[in-house]
């Protein structure tokens, strides 16, 4: 993660002249899960946006919380790229150990990995010359290959020899990123 994460910064590097963001998601870090990204300018109206997610948490009440995901998403701003609406595509990994929403209340819960394709709905607002309000919900197609197991005693509840598949549409992305412009 830590190459991915150096990569995005040095791409964002590239162009000297382009306006470039960090920016903390608020309200992730208020629940304990650091979401850290970068954000430059590749246009009169695009910014490519690279992003970290983690929740550290492997376990909250007995039930493992903990996942990583990585984020490279092209955002078109309909006025300028600091200021008003946007929208965006993006794509994504993801690892995690992690008791899915439709096993909340079981003995079940799964290791394992996947990807991501969706959109983003945004809007950045102007705070001073140097910071910014990043307010942004977006979601899509997540596919995890998984092995699953009990809780209680650490054993496979599945039949799969290797990795089971899920699929799923659901919002996955979210908050109020504070950015801060470096140039």
């Amino acid at each position: 993660m830590k190459k991915i994460i150096m990569f995005a910064i040095l791409l964002s590097g590239i162009s000297s002249q382009s306006q470039t963001y960090v920016k903390v998601n608020a309200m992730t870090t208020l629940l304990t899960i650091p979401n850290v990204a970068i954000e430059t300018k590749v246009g009169e109206k695009s910014t490519l946006n690279f992003d970290a997610l983690g929740s550290f948490w492997q376990s909250v009440n007995g039930k493992p919380r903990e996942f990583y995901t990585l984020t490279a998403e092209y955002r078109y701003h309909f006025k300028a790229t600091d200021d008003g609406l946007y929208v965006g595509s993006h794509v994504g990994v993801s690892k995690y150990n992690f008791q899915k929403w439709n096993y909340l209340n079981t003995d079940n819960y799964e290791v394992g990995k996947g990807y991501f394709v969706g959109a983003t709905l945004g809007y950045k607002a102007k705070l001073n010359d140097k910071f910014y309000l990043d307010c942004f919900l977006g979601g899509g197609w997540h596919q995890g290959f998984y092995k699953g197991y009990h809780i209680s005693d650490g054993t496979r509840y599945d039949s799969a020899t290797n990795y089971n598949k899920s699929g799923e549409w659901f919002p996955y992305r979210g908050g109020v990123m504070i950015s801060y412009k470096l140039n």
